[in-house]
This record gives C-alpha cells, structure tokens and sequence, in this order.
C-alpha cells in the first residue's frame, strides 16, 4: 500500500486563531462602558480592540512572555548598572497599551467618565497580555497618593499622566512620558508592611537616605517609586527616583528577579536600597495611609484584570466550540458544553459588570462625590476578593473545553492560566481582603450604608436577591466570630452586589439565572450545572463574537 501523507497531515476539524477581531465586540464591555458614563470612548475602544485581537499583537504577547527579561547588574568594565532588558514585543506592547490611555492619562482628563474610558481600555489590554499592565497599572495608581506631596505631583504628575511610553532610564526632565511602581513588602513581614525594617534618615537639604532590601517590587525599569520605611516619626511613605533631577543615578541595586510562575513578561525584583536619595511624601509616620490611596486603585486595577481574563478565557472557549464538531454536531450546541459555557458566560457578565461599576465610583470620587468614595471603599475590597478568586477556577474550566488543545502553550489558554492566580495575590491575598472588609464596616460605616443602597436599588425585583440581602445584614450585624466567618461574609456580600447590578442592568436571562444558582443555590459546585430551566439561548446570545 503506497503512502500518501498528504491524506494524513491533512487537518480537518480544528478551530482557526481567534485573530482579526475586534475584540471590544462585546456587548457586556459596551454597555457597562456607557452606563457608566464614557459612551464618548466607544469608537476609541473598538479601535484599540481591533488592534488587541490582530495578528501582530498577540504575537508580541506571546514573544513578550517566551523570552523574559534579562538583569545585567554590572557592565562589562564592573560597574552596577542595574538595569533589565525586555524584548522588543515588550516594548511594542507597552508603547500601544500606554498610547491608548491604560495608564495614568485618565487623571489629566478633564471628562466625566474619564477613568471608566480607561478601565474598558485596560480590561482589552490585560485580555491581550497582562504581565506588562503591572507598570500600566502602577503608574495609574501612583497619582491620587503623589498628590500629597504637591511640589513633588506638580514636576511628576504631567509625565505620569503622559500617553508617551519612553524606555530607558534617564532624568526624568528629560524624557517625555514617565512609568511608576511601588516597594511595600520585606521578606520578614511581608503582608505586616508595618514590620519593615528600611530605615530613612532626614537630610539637611530636605531629602532623605534609605538603608533596606525590598522582597517584591515588580517593573524595576519604572523611572519612580512609592517605598515605605522607616523614619523617627514612624513608617512613612516616600518617592525614589531611578535617576535623579542631576542625571545621576539613584542607588537602586537589584539582587534578583523573581522567578514567577506565570507573569513571565513583567520583571519583579528585589531591589536594595544604601544611601538611596528619596523624598517625602504624605506626613511623615502615616506611610500607609498615603500609599494606600495607590493601593486602593491598584485594588480597582486587580478586578478589572480578572474580569478581563475571565472573559478572554470564556472567547477561546466559545471560539473553539463554534468551530470544533462532536458527535455529529457543533461543540456549542452540545447541550451540557452549552451548559459549561452559560455558566462561565455568568460567571464573566458577573465579574464585568461589577469592575465597571468600581471604576464609575472611582471615577465619581474623585469628582467629589462622597457617598461614590464610601461605597468604593468597601465595594473595591469585596470585589477584590471575589473576582480574583473566581479566575483561577473559570480560567480552568474554559481551558477544559479546548480539551488537550488547550493543554499546548500554543492555544495560549496555558499563559491564562498562569496569570489567574496573580490577582488574588498581588495588593493584599484574600484574607487581607476579608480583613479589609471588616475594618471599613468598623471604622467607616457610611461604606456600608452606601453598599446598601447600591443593592437596594434592586429592592423588590427579585425575591432571592432580597431574601439572601436580608440574611447577609444579620450576618453582617453580629460581631461574634467576626474574623473566623470574614471569607464566609464577603463572598456572600460580592454575591449579593453582583447579583443587585445584573437584575438591574443586564437581561433577564442573564439575572434569573445568576439569583437562581448563586443565590438561592439551584446548581452544583462545578462548573455547567445550571438547571434546566436555565434559558441557554438568552445566556449565550450575550457571548463575545
């Protein structure tokens, strides 16, 4: 028998790249992004959505993450250089994302609605790639906690807001476009930030010198950095240049980068800091709660990004299910895969909706909107919880419908899957959240009467969202065992809020269904155990294309 390997090779029954799309073609996306007060962005979305679903970015993605950066301490004459190579599709990445607003611009924007814009821009960045959003993110975080120090915000703020992205380290006058980070934790305290041992020394010119070694402080290649340490008066929070107003660099010794187990594009390190040049920022001895107004937007930045990934998981998965047959007949319209994608497609519209509502608060706040500010304060941390510990589970299950194709680097679904634990981790793990959760119902209790207002406003409309309402204020209002029931409680408050968004905002289909399994308990603990009754069309018709 004469072979014929062209018979053989040939390849049937396989899904094609999801690329050429545009992938703000999303009806979730869109809506949450004019509800929330920046329609005036929709025509710059679906541009920048049709960049991130092209066949050049997601190649940049997937180069940025195959070849990592690279630290060179020293050049080739011994001297400390400190710096990390990236390779060019890094920089491609950065230049595009940064260009299109994802980092600090949205301060500078005069406009209502100015930081939802760029929460829907950030969420299509972080779908393409998300190791480098942690410097987007960072530097959009970096303002509102500058702007304690009002001398130092007015020679910063203009380039941190800058939709210019410049690499290379230079003094600061000199470049177009600044990046900024942070440097909280140390390797005996980790979370305990207020066991940090840098020490700084007030100087007569008005600068202080830091002596430490921090344990994770990510984009060492950032121009500026927010860093706590230690002063006579108590932890304090100051900004560290890489280069300094002179030209001259900053000590900023890097020991190591960390070796991740997803994030692989974006560099974090351990930087140690020995006579290092910085200035204050906020009262001296009140470091966090200066550097927790950047911790707060990086918290919005954590939902936003999970959000993103839960959807990008959910197109690969619905991508692949229309293309691929089984069984004679479309995976789509095999009832129990269509089961598993309604499911996660909840899941999704859920965690969407609920990022976009933070990011309308937050972009109300700092309008001037004080009850937007108390429901942002506890909202951000019961969303942080929440949908940071849905993505790893969602990321999976999507991964699951591609089946072994999934399982090769070359579908991408393996990245996605790295990248779903960072989230949960990075600004606090979950019980810092749940912590955080209670500290602000103790101390600021105009959050809670703000977050109950925003779930009464669906009062009435559906009789599982007010009975799991008035049983959470009962769980809510008893202090024993405060700490020990902290997950227990915001799990059920995200679910509760989520729940108050959809019955308002989204169809019917979609509320049902999500009060039906995740309120009143109709569906198993995995995955594609909706009821029956489940309307599967109205569900799935929400899909991205």
């Amino acid at each position: 028998m004469q072979s014929n390997p062209s018979q053989t090779h040939e390849v049937t029954n396989q899904a094609p790249p999801l690329t050429g799309h545009d992938a703000a073609d999303d009806a979730v996306l869109l809506e949450g992004v004019r509800r929330e007060g920046a329609e005036w962005h929709i025509d710059e979305l679906h541009r920048f959505g049709r960049y991130v679903g092209s066949e050049e970015a997601r190649l940049w993605a997937d180069q940025a993450n195959r070849h990592e950066p690279e630290l060179r301490t020293h050049d080739r004459y011994g001297n400390r250089v400190d710096e990390v190579d990236f390779h060019p599709s890094y920089h491609s990445l950065m230049r595009a994302t940064v260009a299109a607003g994802a980092a600090g611009s949205a301060w500078a924007d005069e406009r209502p609605g100015a930081h939802v814009a760029r929460a829907g821009t950030f969420m299509l960045a972080t779908m393409l790639e998300q190791g480098h959003m942690c410097p987007v993110s960072m530097t959009y975080a970096v303002v509102p906690a500058l702007r304690r120090a009002p001398e130092l915000a007015k020679v910063y703020e203009p380039l941190l807001t800058s939709t210019v992205y410049e690499p290379g380290l230079r003094a600061p006058s000199e470049k177009r476009g600044l990046l900024a980070g942070m440097g909280m934790t140390e390797k005996q305290g980790g979370t305990d930030v207020r066991a940090n041992t840098t020490a700084a020394v007030e100087q007569a010119d008005g600068t202080w010198r830091l002596r430490g070694h921090k344990w994770f402080t990510s984009a060492p290649m950032n121009d500026v950095f927010l860093v706590l340490a230690q002063a006579p008066g108590g932890l304090s929070c100051f900004l560290v240049p890489r280069v300094l107003p002179d030209g001259s660099r900053n000590t900023f010794r890097i020991q190591r980068l960390k070796d991740k187990l997803g994030n692989r594009s974006n560099a974090s390190s351990e930087p140690e800091f020995d006579d290092t040049v910085a200035w204050l920022v906020g009262d001296e001895g009140k470091g966090v709660r200066t550097i927790i107004d950047m911790v707060t937007m990086t918290r919005l930045d954590c939902v936003l990004g999970s959000a993103a990934h839960v959807r990008e998981s959910l197109a690969q998965a619905a991508h692949h299910s229309r293309h691929r047959s089984v069984f004679g007949a479309k995976l789509i319209d095999q009832p129990l895969m269509r089961n598993v994608l309604a499911d996660l497609a909840l899941e999704s519209e859920a965690a969407t909706t609920l990022g976009l509502r933070l990011a309308g608060a937050a972009d109300r706040a700092q309008r001037g909107d004080s009850g937007e500010r108390a429901f942002l304060r506890l909202a951000t941390a019961v969303g942080k919880y929440w949908v940071c510990k849905r993505q790893p589970v969602a990321v999976a299950e999507a991964l699951e419908c591609l089946g072994g194709n999934g399982y090769d680097e070359a579908s991408g679904m393996p990245r996605l899957y790295r990248e779903a634990p960072l989230n949960g981790i990075w600004e606090g793990s979950g019980n810092v959240n749940a912590l955080d959760m209670l500290r602000a119902l103790t101390r600021e209790p105009e959050s809670l009467e703000a977050f109950r207002a925003e779930v009464e406003a669906a009062s009435g409309a559906d009789a599982r969202l007010d009975t799991a309402w008035r049983e959470l204020q009962a769980e809510l209002a008893s202090p024993e065992d405060a700490q020990l029931r902290a997950r227990r409680l915001i799990e059920r408050a995200a679910l509760v809020l989520q729940a108050s968004l959809l019955v308002r905002h989204a169809p019917a289909a979609v509320a049902d269904t999500f009060c039906a399994t995740r309120l009143a308990g109709d569906r198993g603990l995995a995955f594609g155990t909706l009821p029956p009754a489940a309307d599967f069309g109205g569900i799935l018709g929400r899909l991205p294309a």
